[in-house]
């Protein structure tokens, strides 16, 4: 934001900030509101916004009555925001987009993949179902658990589906943004049971056209908003004639209109209710339910099925034998041919008839397993699986991941400890490799095996370990840790940073594998380092500066141990398809070589992108303030204040990963459970993946009569191409905050 700095012991010029939708006082009207008692109390928090030194400076006098916030929208003990669902048929019609809503919404659709969703190849669903839902991944901003549950085996899945039993299941903004960035699609779930959910049905079924558009119309509005991509609809109740009658016609109606609002947008209804209205599970698509798959996507089982059924599914299924998703539960309830681990026995009939499959609840490893044995137990489940679950491709650039499963025990940037203590926030997991362990074929005794690794990390909570062995009869190991389908541009960056453990003299490479070789044509690699002069390639404009941030790095030395390594790559009709790290033995060493390598980060970055102009942070404003006394015994005492409130700003969505938000306060502050960094930096105060943030219970300075507080906040935009952005160029806006006249402090 621009602004003349005013001249020495003039005034800087302010203007009243209008809440929106809020008419402009007229003339006099502010005189008479401020001589007014009865005014001042309802707004003992005059807000005021000036213009000093390009930032946006918000004036707050400090009062303990705030505006009570819409308590769907947040936790009512700290404020924080949570993603929500709708209980009601009343609460559904009744819900519009509102300023809130904006915490919960996704970045964007999924990421392009291949072979898209539509292909006739089978899908694999994943139906997350976990002790009701809305669990700690409710909280938007993340939250301070130990040992949550996380899903990383994205590039197995097709679908998710967030399940859990209120009427509108809206996913957790986390989990879609999970999602969306390896290329899965996320759902919803409506779900009715019971007498209440026949009632319910009645209402809006047993009419006219009119009352069961108006529910799908809703139902699009809100995936829509969200950004999330459909629904599972699930009626666990008896039908009246006239509301299964009406049935199909919803359910066409819904999936037309999702198509044509969300691209790629799917529905999909579960093995519940017959043609009749009975609520009678068949365990299989046939002449009794099959008008429900005709007027949808897709058809998700029931779970107590075997061969037979889906031998007689065939012929019920003709041409759309991937829309039908055969249920396994995963927990192995009722008689089912293979749970637990043994749900392979499930896959291996779904596979051999050229079904789809649908995995209820895989959380069962989280839930009735030990929490210590959690990564162990789930990778050991995916990989029993493995043989049955085609994976799928990225297909889009630029690629980068720091391999952060969006949890940790402590915060990490660029090999840097920020914060001390355990964090968990799905939507702040990055792409995610293939898992598991790959051997040499023949009588080799080579080996790699890739585990998610807590211990250390480059960036975030996490990195990737990888060990292995390399036999003498080999010069080299490799593994596969990603499935690409990328049209390359001519030229392309590349950059890699790991640390091997202890002394070895096994050297680190970063392979790619490209399609179509006879088109093909790699024209040159050339290493980045601190002394190269083809930073800036010739055919790049001047001054690239996206591209002299991103190859800063490149052959500097790094902090606790890690290495970088960057190249450019020229190419010309070249399609990437696989991403492998290899792993060489010394020149002259004839035994077995074994190898532990952290992996802290992989960059594929195409050159065009560093080449468009670097979007900057506009418009930070601050908003929905509250205040608290610190509690006793806090390290700030009695005389210490809490500050919570909503950073608003104008940012391209499309061109950021993520935003980093950070403060400065007076003599310093931190937030409750953050360890405070001292005066050199500003403190971390956590990540948002939307144009908004919730501070909250910041710890400030209480104030003296006659002095202000100040805190600044400070929006670090992270591009989509992972290099660092200057502070020089965040945005920030200013809290100015002193007592009430008359208080006494």
């Amino acid at each position: 934001m621009e602004a003349a700095r005013a001249a020495a012991g003039t005034p800087v010029a302010t203007r009243r900030r209008q809440r929106p939708g809020q008419a402009a006082p007229e003339a006099g009207a502010e005189d008479k509101q401020a001589r007014s008692p009865q005014r001042r109390r309802r707004r003992r928090l005059q807000r005021r916004m000036e213009e000093e030194q390009g930032e946006a400076v918000f004036r707050e006098v400090v009062s303990f009555t705030p505006d009570p916030l819409p308590v769907r929208y947040y936790d009512k003990d700290t404020t924080q925001p949570i993603s929500f669902y709708l209980s009601s048929l009343e609460e559904l019609l009744a819900w519009t987009p509102s300023m809130e809503d904006g915490f919960n919404v996704a970045l964007g659709p999924p990421v392009h993949r291949q072979p898209p969703l539509r292909s006739q190849r089978p899908r694999t669903l994943l139906c997350h179902d976990m002790k009701g839902g809305y669990l700690d991944d409710r909280f938007i901003q993340g939250s301070a658990v130990q040992s949550p549950y996380s899903f990383y085996h994205w590039q197995y899945i097709d679908i998710f589906v967030y399940f859990s039993h209120h009427l509108v299941t809206i996913p957790p903004v986390g989990w879609t943004n999970a999602a969306h960035r390896h290329g899965v699609c996320m759902l919803g779930t409506f779900i009715t049971e019971w007498n209440e959910g026949g009632k319910l049905c009645e209402a809006f079924l047993a009419g006219d056209a009119r009352s069961y558009q108006a529910v799908a119309d809703q139902l699009v509005r809100i995936a829509q908003v969200f950004r999330f991509d459909g629904w599972l609809i699930n009626i666990e109740n008896s039908l009246s004639l006239a509301a299964v009658g009406n049935m199909p016609p919803f359910l066409r109606y819904l999936t037309t209109q999702l198509h044509q609002q969300v691209p790629g947008g799917l529905v999909l209804w579960y093995d519940s209710v017959v043609q009749s209205g009975q609520l009678k599970w068949q365990d299989e698509l046939n002449e009794h339910n099959r008008v429900f798959f005709d007027a949808c996507d897709g058809f998700f089982t029931n779970y107590n099925w075997q061969e037979g059924h889906l031998v007689r599914m065939l012929a019920q299924a003709g041409g759309r034998r991937a829309d039908v998703y055969v249920g396994v539960d995963v927990f192995a309830r009722g008689s089912v041919v293979g749970g637990q681990f043994n749900t392979d026995k499930s896959l291996e009939l779904i596979r051999k008839h050229g079904f789809s499959a649908a995995l209820f609840a895989p959380g069962w490893v989280y839930e009735c397993l030990e929490k210590e044995d959690f990564f162990q137990n789930q990778d050991k489940f995916w990989s029993l699986l493995e043989r049955y679950l085609p994976t799928h491709s990225i297909c889009s650039l630029p690629f980068v991941t720091s391999f952060c499963l969006g949890l940790g025990t402590r915060r990490v940037c660029h090999g840097q400890e920020e914060a001390v203590g355990p964090w968990y926030h799905p939507g702040a997991q990055e792409m995610q490799p293939l898992f598991g362990e790959h051997r040499l074929g023949g009588d080799s005794r080579g080996w790699v095996k890739t585990h998610c690794c807590l211990a250390d990390a480059w960036s975030g909570g996490s990195s990737l370990l990888i060990r292995g062995a390399i036999p003498p009869e080999v010069g080299d190991v490799a593994v596969r840790l990603f499935s690409l389908q990328v049209p390359l541009p001519p030229k392309v960056f590349l950059s890699m940073v790991y640390k091997l453990e202890g002394p070895t003299g096994v050297t680190v490479a970063l392979e790619l594998t490209t399609g179509d070789a006879s088109s093909c044509h790699i024209g040159g690699i050339s290493a980045l380092n601190e002394t190269s002069t083809r930073h800036s390639p010739r055919p790049l404009r001047v001054p690239p500066t996206k591209l002299a941030r991103w190859a800063g790095r490149c052959g500097q030395p790094l902090r606790g141990g890690w290495v970088q390594r960057c190249y450019e790559v020229s190419l010309r009709g070249c399609l990437l398809q696989d991403l492998f790290i290899n792993f060489s033995r010394p020149p002259g060493s004839q035994e077995e070589e074994s190898f532990v390598c952290r992996l802290g980060e992989i960059q594929v970055v195409g050159a065009s992108s560093l080449l468009t102009p670097l979007a900057q942070v506009q418009a930070v404003t601050v908003s929905c303030v509250r205040w608290q006394r610190a509690a006793l015994g806090l390290e700030r005492g009695p005389e210490g204040l809490q500050l919570s409130c909503t950073l608003h700003w104008s940012y391209p969505l499309p061109q950021a990963h993520c935003f980093r938000i950070h403060c400065w306060a007076g003599t310093g502050s931190r937030s409750r459970g953050r360890e405070l960094l001292g005066p050199e930096k500003p403190a971390l105060l956590g990540l948002a993946f939307a144009n908004q943030y919730r501070v909250v219970e910041l710890a400030v300075d209480a104030t003296r009569p006659g002095q202000d507080g100040r805190v600044e906040f400070l929006v670090q935009p992270v591009p989509r191409e992972g290099f660092v952005v200057p502070e020089a160029e965040w945005g920030r806006a200013v809290l100015l905050y002193s007592s009430p006249r008359g208080s006494g402090r």
